[in-house]
């Protein structure tokens, strides 16, 4: 792993010196992943075209890199053939480094990527038979200390950068095969391009829709990312890029009230709440952050967060540790809190996915239903998650790099061993 100096306080810093939205490569070029339209523009006249060819050329390229997902500038085939060489000299569109990809029994996948620093994170592709949810990271590491979380006993490496935040859409794309084909009508070209190739064959049509939600409940705590997650999240929602719709976009927090306004009103995704206890002592000891944001100073944040109404649901994770927050008395708790704050709520129960040296228990089945039935009776929407991917310790609260877990070593051997047996 690089040598990164690691964050001394939750988000207050970021050990890069300066805030960046692109990670230096080794060859020099500049990775457009991640950038917005004007970014690119920006740079394409930095590196010497005037600014109508800059204009130009930042939107085909912005198209190609965003709506078709193209990372290779002579695919490009409305731009000058001439332009193409020109632009792979200085220039790459990039994609996260693929370590290792795992494949669950139930149908979780879950990559883990590098940076091109050599930071470790992950992702989840969870498929149902309504939907695809891809569970992305928004830092490298976390620093919440939430107790019952495999993923919070890592140390905080750094902020994910817009590029590798955005990346782990692309790279999702790109593995389940959803970027359109076909002629793009409409849009023209200079003169200079190619006519000729696949790219004329067929009409413009999307291939299909696996993946068709995105939840940041991966690695880190978002809203300690967040002027980079915003960034991320409005590439992910403009309708000339990965046009996928805010409201199947959710965002989970353990609480940062000071951003909460800030994402509902900035980014306008739906919101979770990682709460998981109604008292001071329990959230004090499994939530650390409650002992700075407190635990009726977060509902309030929570019922005025904007955009919030009974369509649009706050969510509140609720992980079912046994004899610590599961009681009867804990639901009734629940009920009454969310009342009092009027909350438009829904409340997910999350059975504990154990990890090596956890110092919790699952929550009995029976104890986890009559738990729901509580909070159920009540009015208040209260499903019980199926855990998913628990073989490949991609569940939640199970996410910790394989790199701390396996050696590179290993990770070749089992790549060896899947390809002989692939070939038998």
């Amino acid at each position: 792993m690089a040598n990164t100096t690691l964050m001394p306080i939750a988000g207050h810093s970021d050990p890069v010196t300066t805030p960046r939205d692109i990670t230096p490569r080794e060859d020099g070029r500049v990775d457009l992943m991640g950038l917005p339209r004007p970014r690119i523009r920006e740079l394409f006249e930095a590196a010497g075209l005037d600014t109508r060819q800059a204009k130009l050329r930042s939107k085909q390229v912005y198209h190609w890199l965003y709506h078709r997902g193209v990372t290779d500038f002579s695919a490009m085939t409305d731009i000058a053939k001439t332009m193409r060489p020109w632009l792979a000299e200085r220039f790459v569109v990039g994609r996260p480094k693929i370590v290792e990809a795992q494949h669950s029994t139930d149908g979780t996948r879950k990559w883990l990527l590098q940076t091109d620093d050599g930071h470790d994170y992950e992702m989840v592709f969870i498929p149902d038979a309504d939907r695809g949810t891809l569970c992305i990271s928004s830092q490298v590491g976390c620093t919440l200390n939430c107790t019952f979380c495999h993923t919070g006993t890592m140390r905080l490496v750094r902020n994910l950068t817009p590029g590798e935040i955005v990346g782990q859409v692309m790279l999702a794309r790109d593995a389940l095969g959803e970027w359109p084909k076909g002629r793009m009508d409409g849009f023209g070209d200079d003169g200079g391009g190619d006519e000729s190739g696949d790219d004329q064959e067929g009409h413009y049509t999307a291939d299909g829709r696996l993946l068709t939600n995105i939840v940041l409940m991966g690695m880190g705590e978002p809203l300690y990312n967040f002027d980079n997650v915003r960034d991320a999240m409005t590439l992910v929602m403009d309708s000339a890029g990965l046009a996928l719709s805010k409201r199947r976009i959710t965002l989970s927090t353990s609480g940062v009230i000071p951003m909460m306004e800030r994402c509902g009103a900035e980014i306008g995704v739906n919101l979770a709440v990682s709460l998981h206890a109604v008292n001071k002592g329990v959230r004090d000891e499994i939530v650390p952050l409650n002992k700075k944001y407190g635990l009726e100073e977060l509902l309030q944040a929570c019922a005025d967060y904007p955009g919030a109404t009974n369509a649009r649901r706050i969510t509140f994770e609720y992980v079912m540790l046994k004899d610590k927050n599961d009681s009867d008395e804990d639901a009734h708790e629940l009920v009454r809190l969310l009342k009092k704050f009027n909350l438009p709520a829904k409340v997910n129960l999350i059975p504990f996915n154990p990890w090596p040296g956890a110092n919790y228990e699952c929550s009995d089945p029976d104890r986890i239903r009559s738990f729901s039935n509580i909070v159920f009776e009540a009015g208040i929407s209260a499903p019980v998650r199926t855990p998913r991917g628990r073989d490949i310790d991609a569940a939640c609260g199970q996410l910790k790099t394989a790199a701390e877990k396996k050696s590179r070593a290993q990770r070749d051997r089992e790549a060896a061993e899947a390809a002989a047996a692939a070939d038998e």
